[in-house]
């Protein structure tokens, strides 16, 4: 029952004392948790309503306390599950069912020979209210985050402790980190590869770069290797982008297998679907240490839906990176924004809660000058978080590598004080959470970090 919050803040089981009121209803919909956490799954107490749209019912105000134990109207897991997971988008089956549309499927048959304008006039129809959307919140959802914050802080009265210690997210005692991947989907931006990563390198800055394996540009090993021999990563994007990789599980199992082998072939061990197409319950079949194809919000992507949290997250072995930030084709092409005040705000949310800043940037789309000092400005941006001890710059396979580290380090109880133990544990905080003024408050322990103080 508790596994949630303690796999999110990595802290002892003790301060994780949940049950769940019976009886328990059937019936799933949308609720809140306190003022900002819109939930999604089965609650004690009024009944869920069907759209998110609706006043919904806070069942902060059904919960209780017992010898010590937090007494929750829904299951903590199940409802983290349900968000993360998308299936608020399509109870059942998960993900979006204008997936499977027939004018979805006729769309990407006909969108290799579209003219740019038609596919923009398009795409325009389809996003049209697309501001207008209650949830996932725009622009950025942390409802996953919220919830366990507003959990902790529960946990910290229920059991009458004034401070709970967990491990802090990040190495170092960075508040957050952030990644910038590159998704090349054709001979074009094969050929800027090159010019984009001296821009990266200008910056000091390494990134990952996605490489569809069939049919979109031809990839040679000699292609592959000026990217890792520069120290960018290479991950798998899709087979070969024609949107139809969740078409039916018959035919993702049969690509799945070659994106697979391709993945061996390479060497790569992160995967992107084309377009951020995802089943998230068919992720098992790729042979991945982690993906990278679930926006936080998905208004303006063509699968709507997003899984509302800022944080890595494991979907079984297959740890999820999630797409936190507006990708550059939105960002440029669609709101037409050639200022990075959007992703500066996304920045500031993301870091409030201490999340990972995820970056999608084409080599497609940046050729042109005023696109590249937009990128530019992007990464002097980050330059000056980093610069200020504030995030940890890196790439996709050192966060996974770090989130699994964390993952298994334990807090172990000695003279009196809190230790990590296991491998990574140089790298890893000791920080405690605490109440102060009615909020939950994390502070790394300062003969770890040197004071360094995160307040949410």
């Amino acid at each position: 029952m508790n596994n949630s919050l303690v796999d999110y803040y990595r802290c002892p089981e003790r301060y994780a004392r949940f049950a769940v009121k019976t009886p328990y209803p059937d019936e799933s919909g949308y609720f809140r948790f306190g003022e900002s956490a819109i939930c999604y799954g089965k609650c004690n107490g009024a009944r869920p309503t069907a759209a998110p749209v609706e006043t919904l019912h806070d069942a902060s105000f059904d919960t209780g306390v017992k010898d010590g134990n937090l007494f929750l109207p829904f299951d903590l897991n199940e409802v983290s599950d349900n968000l993360r997971y998308e299936l608020y988008a399509n109870p059942g089956l998960g993900g979006d069912s204008g997936l499977q549309s027939a004018v979805n499927r006729a769309y990407y048959f006909v969108r290799p020979v579209l003219p740019i304008s038609v596919r923009k006039h398009l795409q325009k129809i389809h996003l049209n209210g697309w501001n207008e959307m209650p949830f996932p919140h725009w622009p950025v959802d942390r409802s996953v985050d919220k919830l366990h914050q507003q959990i902790l802080l529960l946990s910290l009265n229920a059991q009458k402790v004034a401070r709970i210690p967990f491990i802090w997210f990040w190495p170092n005692g960075t508040t957050s980190a952030a990644i910038i991947t590159h998704d090349v989907e054709t001979a074009r931006g094969k050929d800027f590869c090159t010019t984009l990563m001296d821009i990266d390198d200008s910056f000091g800055m390494k990134a990952s770069f996605q490489v569809v394996p069939e049919r979109r540009y031809k990839v040679t090993p000699q292609f592959l290797d000026s990217i890792t021999s520069r120290g960018f990563e290479i991950g798998v994007q899709d087979l070969n982008h024609d949107g139809h990789l969740y078409r039916n599980k018959r035919e993702f199992m049969s690509r799945a297998a070659k994106i697979n082998s391709y993945g061996r072939q390479w060497g790569a061990e992160g995967f992107r679907a084309a377009v951020l197409y995802r089943r998230q319950e068919w992720f098992d079949a790729l042979d991945f240490s982690y993906d990278m194809s679930v926006p936080n919000v998905a208004h303006l992507d063509p699968q709507r839906g997003g899984c509302c949290t800022v944080m890595p997250y494991f979907l079984g072995k297959l740890l999820e990176l999630p797409v936190t930030t507006t990708q550059d084709y939105s960002l440029l092409h669609i709101l037409k924004h050639y200022s990075i005040d959007l992703w500066k705000r996304q920045i500031e949310l993301i870091m409030e809660s201490h999340g990972l800043l995820s970056f999608i940037v084409h080599p497609d789309y940046i050729s042109g000058h005023r696109e590249q000092e937009t990128y530019k400005d992007l990464l002097r941006h980050l330059v000056r978080l980093r610069n200020e001890n504030k995030i940890w710059i890196s790439t996709p396979k050192e966060v996974d590598k770090w989130w699994r580290q964390r993952a298994n380090l334990t807090l172990v109880e000695k003279d009196g004080g809190w230790q990590i133990e296991g491998v990574g544990k140089e790298r890893a905080s000791l920080a405690y959470a605490s109440e102060k003024e009615g909020c939950l408050e994390l502070t790394i322990e300062p003969s770890i970090a040197e004071s360094a103080t995160a307040k949410r």
